[in-house]
């Protein structure tokens, strides 16, 4: 009993930092082990959104409107030629002002600016890059792309939850056969890290035995940001390259043991 009692107070316990019992009080005052179980997953991104920006300026209202509403038509008409994912395309109301700009130490009226802000996302960096090949930019149509992103990222973390849970399970079995001792129940589980007095922190905690990660590429990374204006939007031959995405999810559980004696 005396060697579990020290396995626990120099492994397993400590006394708790004041903030780790604004977590629910997760950290009972009996024997227990805390565990932490690591799941991640590496996938190709499969949504490159673009948005596109329409603005217009003019004395006359309805002909600033006319030339936002005609730009809206062929974006969208581009939108569905390039098979943009269904769900994705988006269209704001339009969006009617003054426009006023800086001038000789006042501000002098423009006219009035219509604009209209539109968005989707296409499966593949190809589909994205015919789009923007296809499109002609310029002072009334802005072009952008945002940080692609993986559809089923939702569904993704549910099982790396899972199996991160899973994890904790077998660590813990495996620490309590090591020292004889017997796992009695969970008390808590939480994908929060608590911290410690003795300088274990949330992600500082080391990987498994045997586990090793190469961090080539950090969670969301994907492709670098393209802006366009003023020209058409890509070139002959030119490639949208996507970097893989690295999804990661951790659990941390805290399992009552006795002594197996």
């Amino acid at each position: 009993m005396k060697l579990l009692h020290a396995l626990l107070l120099s492994s397993t316990l400590a006394m708790a930092a004041p903030n780790v019992w604004a977590q629910a009080n997760t950290i009972p005052s009996q024997p227990h082990l805390l565990v932490k179980g690591e799941a991640r997953r590496v996938v190709m991104p499969d949504r490159f959104v673009v948005k596109v920006a329409l603005e217009s300026v003019d004395m006359q209202t309805d002909v600033a409107r006319k030339r936002v509403q005609a730009n809206s038509e062929r974006v969208m008409q581009l939108f569905a030629s390039h098979a943009a994912v269904a769900g994705t395309v988006r269209a704001d109301n339009l969006s009617i002002k003054p426009s006023t700009r800086y001038r000789d130490d006042k501000d002098v009226f423009e006219g009035t600016a219509v604009s209209r802000d539109l968005e989707a996302a296409f499966p593949t960096a190809v589909a994205l890059q015919a789009f923007l090949a296809d499109l002609k930019a310029s002072r009334e149509v802005q072009v952008s792309t945002a940080t692609p992103t993986y559809s089923g990222e939702a569904h993704l973390r549910a099982e790396l939850k899972a199996e991160a849970a899973a994890q904790t399970r077998a660590s813990a079995k495996g620490l309590a056969d090591a020292y004889g001792a017997r796992i009695t129940g969970l008390y808590s589980i939480s994908d929060v890290a608590p911290s410690f007095a003795y300088g274990v922190q949330a992600g500082t905690w080391p990987a498994a035995s045997g586990a090793s990660y190469r961090e080539d590429y950090a969670e969301g990374r994907a492709l670098d940001r393209v802006t366009v204006t003023g020209s058409r939007a890509g070139a002959p031959g030119e490639l949208l390259a996507a970097a893989p995405i690295t999804y990661t999810e951790n659990v941390y559980a805290i399992f009552l043991i006795q002594d197996g004696s």
